[in-house]
C-alpha cells in the first residue's frame, strides 16, 4: 500500500517532484529523465513508471527555461528508442519463460493479463502496434517484448520503433512546452495529468471490452 500511495502521489504531483529534482540536481535531471524513460520502455518489470505525464511535465519546465527543450527531446527520444530495443532483445533471448517466475514481487508485475492484452493488440494492429503502443501505458512496455518473442525481424521492428519513439516524445514534450504553462493548465495540473492517463488507457479499455464481448458471443454460440 505504501508503494501504491507513493506512485499515486508521484503521478498527481509530478510537477512538484520534478521541480524539486531540477532545483536539487540541476543538469543531472537530464540523466534521471533518460533513465526513467529508458526503464519504462525497456524493462517488462517497470510498466508502472511515468511515461506520458513525465514527458509532458518535462516539456512544461523546458518552457520555463529550467531545461533545454531541444536537448531534452533528443535525449528522451534516444531513451525511448534504446529502451524498446533493449526490451525487444530481452524478449528475443528470454522469451515467455520470464512469466514462469516464482519470485513474489516479479509475479505481481509480470501479469499474464498484461501479456494477453498486448497480444490482442498485436492481433488487431500487426506491426503498427509498436507505434500505437507508445501511447498506451503497460502495452507500451510489453509490446517490444512480445515483438522480440514473436517472428518480427529486428530490421522491421527498428523502423516502427524509431517512428513511434519520435511521435511519442515529440507530442508530449512539445505539448508540455507549448501548453503546459497556460494558466488553466498550471492551476489544474493534477487534472491534466489524470486526463492524459485516462486518454492513454482508453484504447486498452476498448480492447478489453471487445475481447470480453467476443468471448461472450463465442460462449453463447457454443451453448
Amino acid at each position: 500500500m505504501e508503494v501504491l500511495s507513493f506512485l499515486i502521489d508521484l503521478f498527481l504531483h509530478l510537477d512538484e517532484h520534478l521541480n524539486e529534482v531540477i532545483q536539487n540536481y540541476g543538469a543531472w535531471t537530464y540523466g534521471l529523465l533518460f533513465l526513467i524513460i529508458f526503464l519504462e520502455t525497456g524493462l517488462v518489470v517497470t510498466p508502472f513508471l511515468p511515461g506520458d505525464s513525465l514527458l509532458f511535465a518535462a516539456g512544461t519546465f523546458a518552457a520555463l527555461g529550467s531545461l533545454n527543450v531541444a536537448f531534452l527531446w533528443v535525449l528522451l527520444f534516444a531513451a525511448a528508442v534504446l529502451g524498446d530495443t533493449a526490451n525487444y532483445w530481452i524478449g528475443h533471448k528470454v522469451g515467455l519463460r520470464i512469466f514462469d517466475t516464482t519470485h513474489p514481487l516479479l509475479k505481481r508485475v509480470l501479469k499474464r493479463e498484461y501479456l494477453e492484452r498486448t497480444q490482442a493488440f498485436y492481433a488487431r494492429h500487426g506491426g503498427k502496434t509498436i507505434v500505437l503502443a507508445r501511447f498506451v501505458p503497460i502495452v507500451r512496455t510489453f509490446a517490444p517484448f512480445v515483438a522480440g518473442v514473436g517472428t518480427m525481424s529486428y530490421g522491421r521492428f527498428i523502423s516502427y520503433n524509431v517512428l513511434g519513439g519520435f511521435l511519442w516524445t515529440a507530442l508530449f514534450i512539445f505539448g508540455g512546452f507549448f501548453f503546459g504553462n497556460i494558466p488553466f493548465v498550471k492551476e489544474n495540473f493534477e487534472f491534466v495529468i489524470l486526463a492524459i492517463i485516462f486518454i492513454s488507457v482508453v484504447p486498452m479499455i476498448v480492447e478489453f471490452v471487445r475481447g470480453w464481448s467476443q468471448k461472450r458471443q463465442a460462449s453463447s454460440t457454443a451453448v
